[in-house]
């Protein structure tokens, strides 16, 4: 409390931080060069809203980024995917997995290097378990595996494979607004009904985390 600069010390915040910023130049650039906004200040402007929105997963657009160019649609794209932070009510993979999985590549890389050396993964000064890099990894896959699959049975009912595949992003990151034919002036009405089921069952999965929805499903879980 009154000392907001103590948030940079902490590594997600900083990894959230700068990741948005160069996210945000980045569409400003390509958005301002392809676009007719009148300044670079307004296409920021622009810019930085829809990124802020996405990447927090609360689905508001003031802008349609269906016409901005490829590079730009690809990052918002990618922000669905990211998502916010750890402890927070947003959707998507959650920028600390992320961070603690690209530093587990990295101790791999540097192990493969130094065969001999002993490294664990760290966030900040706290070293991360095992067994929590494990339910990372895990989760990782689980994510994955359930967007392409929702994303191939969507293109299956008919609807093209970009915006299959960027509803099953944007409903897996309970974000709403996607890419195509599900953008942001558009909605998901012309999907057909095995599409908008596969959807739902995302949309329950993303919020829940996956694991929660997982484990009450297991026998098991009822008989102990």
């Amino acid at each position: 409390k009154g000392r907001p600069l103590l948030l940079w010390k902490d590594p997600e915040f900083r990894f959230f931080g700068v990741i948005t910023l160069v996210i945000m130049v980045i569409i400003t650039v390509s958005v301002y060069s392809a676009t007719n906004y009148e300044s670079i200040e307004e296409s920021f402007r622009y810019t930085s809203f829809q990124v802020a929105s996405i990447i927090s997963t609360t689905g508001y657009a003031t802008a349609d980024y269906e016409i901005w160019p490829a590079v730009a649609q690809g990052l918002l794209l990618f922000c669905m995917f990211l998502g916010g932070c750890a402890g927070s009510t947003s959707g998507g993979m959650k920028h600390l997995r992320i961070m603690l999985l690209l530093k587990q590549a990295y101790q791999e890389v540097f192990r493969i290097i130094h065969p001999r050396s002993v490294n664990r993964v760290k966030l900040g000064k706290t070293v991360v378990k095992p067994e929590t890099m494990n339910d990372i990894l895990g989760f990782f896959v689980l994510w994955l595996a359930l967007f392409v699959i929702c994303g191939l049975v969507v293109s299956a009912t008919g609807v093209d494979v970009v915006s299959s595949f960027a509803a099953s992003l944007a409903c897996i990151g309970n974000i709403g607004p996607g890419i195509g034919s599900v953008g942001p002036t558009e909605n998901y009405a012309h999907i057909p009904e095995l599409g908008k089921w596969a959807l739902i069952f995302c949309m329950l999965l993303g919020r829940l985390e996956i694991y929660t929805v997982i484990v009450i499903c297991v026998p098991e879980f009822w008989r102990k």
